[in-house]
C-alpha cells in the first residue's frame, strides 16, 4: 500500500470516529443529566476525550505519512508510535479523573441521596454500547488493512469504551433497582478498563519505538524465501526490527565464492526485490553477500589396518 492509499483510509476512519464519538458524547451527556446517573455522565466524558484522542492519532499518522527527508532519512513512522503514547497518556488521565469522581462520591456517601437514574439512562448505555463496539470494528478493519499502530490504538480506545458503557449500564441497572453505591461502583470499573488499554497501548508503542524484532512467523517467511532464490546457497544471518509499524531487514547470504563480483551483486539484487515485492511491511532490507564456505567433513579415525 502506497502513502496516499494508507493517509486516505487513515483520514477518514478518524473523521467518521470522530464526528461519532462527537455526537456520542454529547447523547450520552444530556441523557446523563436527564436520566440522573453519574456514571453516564462520566462515560460521556469518555467518549468527549475520544475526539481530542483520534485527532491526536489523525495527527500522528500524517505526520508518519511524509517521505523521508535530510533531517529523516529513514521516513516518519515511528511519529504514529509518538501518537500512540500520547494517546495513552490522555487515557490516563481520563481514567484517573473518572475514578476520583467514583471513590469520592463513595466515601463522601453522596450517593445516598443521588437520584435514582431514569429509563433514559438505561437506554443511552445500551445505544452506547452498541455504537462503540461497531466503531471498534470498523476501525480495527482499518488499521490491519494498513497495518497503523496508532489506529490500532484508537481501534482499542473504542472497545475500552463499549467495556465502560457496559459499567454504566450496570450501575444504572443497580441505582435503578435500589443499590445506588453500584452506579458510583461503575466509575470506578470504568477508570480501572481505561487505565488496562493506557497500558497495552503504551507497551505496544515502546516495543515499536525500540527497534524489536519482527514477529517470529514473518522472520521465518523472509528466511525461507532468501533460501529459496536462485543463487543464495545459505542464509548466514538474518536481524530484523520494526521502524513505526514497517520492517527493516539485514540479511546475510551465501554465495559461490568463484562467482564474478557483478553475478554476486545481481543476486543480491534478486533477493532485495524479492523481500520487497513479497512482504508488504518490509520498508528496506540491506542484503550483504559472503562467500559459500561449506562445513569440513569430520575426519574419521583410522586403525592400524587402515580400517575405519
Amino acid at each position: 500500500m502506497n502513502g496516499s492509499e494508507f493517509t486516505k483510509t487513515a483520514v477518514k476512519t478518524s473523521v467518521v470516529t470522530i464526528l461519532v464519538n462527537a455526537a456520542l458524547a454529547i447523547f450520552k451527556l444530556l441523557a446523563g443529566i436527564f436520566g440522573a446517573s453519574i456514571a453516564l455522565i462520566s462515560d460521556a466524558v469518555h467518549s468527549a476525550s475520544d475526539v481530542f484522542s483520534t485527532v491526536i492519532v489523525l495527527i500522528g499518522i500524517k505526520i508518519s505519512a511524509k517521505k523521508a527527508d535530510k533531517k529523516h532519512p529513514f521516513g516518519h513512522e515511528r511519529f504514529e508510535c509518538v501518537a500512540a503514547i500520547i494517546l495513552a497518556v490522555v487515557l490516563v488521565a481520563t481514567g484517573a479523573g473518572i475514578g476520583y469522581s467514583g471513590i469520592n462520591n463513595i466515601v463522601s456517601g453522596d450517593y445516598q441521596i443521588a437520584e435514582i437514574p431514569k429509563n433514559i439512562a438505561l437506554a443511552a448505555a445500551i445505544v452506547s454500547i452498541v455504537v462503540k463496539e461497531a466503531m471498534f470494528w470498523y476501525t480495527i478493519i482499518a488499521a490491519k488493512k494498513i497495518n497503523s499502530s496508532a489506529l490500532k490504538a484508537d481501534a482499542w480506545h473504542h472497545r475500552s469504551d463499549a467495556l465502560s458503557s457496559v459499567g454504566s449500564l450496570i450501575g444504572v441497572v443497580g441505582a435503578m433497582c435500589g443499590v445506588p453505591v453500584l452506579d458510583s461502583v461503575a466509575c470506578i470499573v470504568i477508570c480501572a478498563m481505561i487505565l488496562m488499554a493506557a497500558f497495552k497501548i503504551f507497551i505496544d508503542a515502546i516495543k515499536k519505538m525500540t527497534d524489536e524484532a519482527c514477529d517470529e512467523k514473518t522472520e521465518t517467511a523472509i528466511r525461507e524465501f532468501i533460501e529459496g532464490c536462485d543463487g543464495v546457497k545459505c542464509v548466514d544471518d538474518l536481524m530484523t526490527r520494526m521502524f513505526g509499524n514497517r520492517i527493516y531487514v539485514i540479511a546475510e547470504i551465501a554465495c559461490s565464492g568463484d562467482l564474478p563480483l557483478y553475478d554476486a551483486h545481481e543476486i543480491a539484487e534478486s533477493v532485495h526485490r524479492g523481500i520487497e515485492e513479497n512482504f508488504p511491511l518490509v520498508k528496506h532490507i540491506t542484503v550483504h553477500v559472503n562467500p559459500f564456505n561449506p562445513e569440513p567433513e569430520p575426519e574419521t579415525e583410522t586403525n592400524e589396518n587402515g580400517g575405519t
